[in-house]
C-alpha cells in the first residue's frame, strides 16, 4: 500500500462487539428455503461478515410482520451454535399503514415478537428503523431502556434519523447509541453533506450503510442511461476495477469502506456465490485521488 492509499481494515468494533466491514442484509429473506437462507448466512461468515441485519417490517404482506425474521429464525433453530456466531441487528418503528409508531408500547411489542420469530433471547443491537415524528424522544429512549434492562436488548440505534434526531435520542439515554443506519453509495452521497457521517464520528457510532450498491444500479449488469449521474459513477468504478482487476461492485464497497465513520457496507445479494465475492472489497486499492475522482462524478462538479 502506497502512503496515498485509502487503508480499509475488514474489522471494526459495534460498541462492544467486533464485526466485519461487510455485513449481511436480510431484507429479501423472506419466502427463502431454510437450507437455501443457510447457505447465505454461512457465506457471509466464510467473509467475515458476522452482522446479519433485519427488521420486523422486512417481508410484510398477508401474513403481517416478520417474514424475514421468521426464515431467520428457523435457520437458527436448525444449526446449533450459528446464533452464537452472529451480532444480530433488527429494527422496529415502521408499522403500516400509520406509517410509523415508535411509541414505547409498539416499540417493546415489536421486539418481543422478533425475538419470538428469531427463536432467541437477546437482539444484540435493536434500530428504531425510521424516526416517528409523533412520538417524543423521551419516549422511545424509555422503550430502549426498559429493553436493555429487561435484557430483551443489549445495544440499541438508529435507521434514517438525522444527525439532530440522534443527537436529541441521545440526550435522553443514559447509555450510548452504537449505531446508525443511513442509505450511502456512491450514487446516495447526501450522508457526506447533511451531518449523517460527522454525527457518527462525533458520538463513535458504527455507520451501516444501506444499499452501498444503489440498489443493484452499481454492478456490472447495469446499463445507465448516458448521461445521468449513475453513467458518471460507474465510467469512474471501471476505470478503477480494471486497474485493480476486480468488478465495479467491489470497487463501490471499497469506496463506502474508505470513509472514516467506521462504515460498514450492508450486501443482500441472494446469491451464495455473490456473497463470498463480495470480499473482494478489501482487495481495492484505493488512492485518496480516486475516491474524491467518484465523489466528483457523484457530484456532477468539482469539489469546491
Amino acid at each position: 500500500m502506497s502512503e496515498s492509499d485509502v487503508a480499509i481494515s475488514r474489522q471494526t468494533q459495534m460498541g462492544a462487539v467486533e464485526i466485519g466491514r461487510l455485513a449481511y442484509g436480510c431484507w429479501r429473506f423472506s419466502g427463502s428455503t431454510v437450507p437455501a437462507a443457510t447457505a447465505k448466512i454461512e457465506a457471509a461468515l466464510e467473509i467475515g461478515a458476522n452482522l446479519v441485519d433485519t427488521a420486523a417490517i422486512y417481508g410484510f404482506g398477508g401474513e403481517g410482520f416478520g417474514g424475514a425474521e421468521e426464515v431467520l429464525g428457523h435457520v437458527y433453530a436448525a444449526n446449533a451454535g450459528l446464533r452464537e456466531r452472529t451480532v444480530l441487528v433488527t429494527k422496529a418503528g415502521i408499522h403500516p399503514p400509520v406509517p410509523y409508531d415508535s411509541r414505547a408500547s409498539n416499540l417493546i411489542t415489536s421486539c418481543e415478537g422478533s425475538l419470538a420469530r428469531l427463536r432467541t433471547d437477546v437482539i444484540d443491537v435493536f434500530l428504531i428503523h425510521r424516526p416517528d415524528l409523533l412520538a417524543s424522544f423521551e419516549e422511545v429512549a424509555a422503550a430502549l431502556t426498559q429493553l436493555r434492562a429487561d435484557g430483551k436488548i443489549r445495544e440499541a440505534g438508529v435507521s434514517n434519523f438525522s444527525h439532530t434526531q440522534i443527537r436529541a435520542l441521545q440526550s435522553k439515554l443514559d447509555f450510548a447509541l452504537v449505531a446508525t443506519q443511513p442509505e450511502f453509495s456512491p450514487l446516495a452521497i447526501e450522508p457526506l453533506q447533511d451531518g449523517t457521517l460527522d454525527i457518527a464520528q462525533e458520538m463513535n457510532l458504527t455507520t451501516m450503510a444501506w444499499s452501498p450498491l444503489g440498489g443493484g444500479r452499481l454492478t456490472p449488469q447495469h446499463q445507465p442511461e448516458a448521461g445521468t449521474q449513475e453513467a458518471r459513477v460507474l465510467a469512474v468504478l471501471e476505470a478503477i476495477a480494471a486497474r485493480e482487476g476486480v468488478g465495479v461492485d467491489h470497487v463501490a464497497l471499497a469506496w463506502v469502506l474508505a470513509h472514516p465513520a467506521n462504515t460498514v457496507a450492508l450486501i443482500g445479494t441472494q446469491n451464495v456465490a455473490r456473497i463470498r465475492d463480495s470480499a473482494k472489497a478489501y482487495d481495492v486499492r484505493l488512492s485518496r485521488q480516486d475516491w474524491y475522482d467518484v465523489l466528483v462524478a457523484a457530484r456532477g462538479a468539482p469539489m469546491p
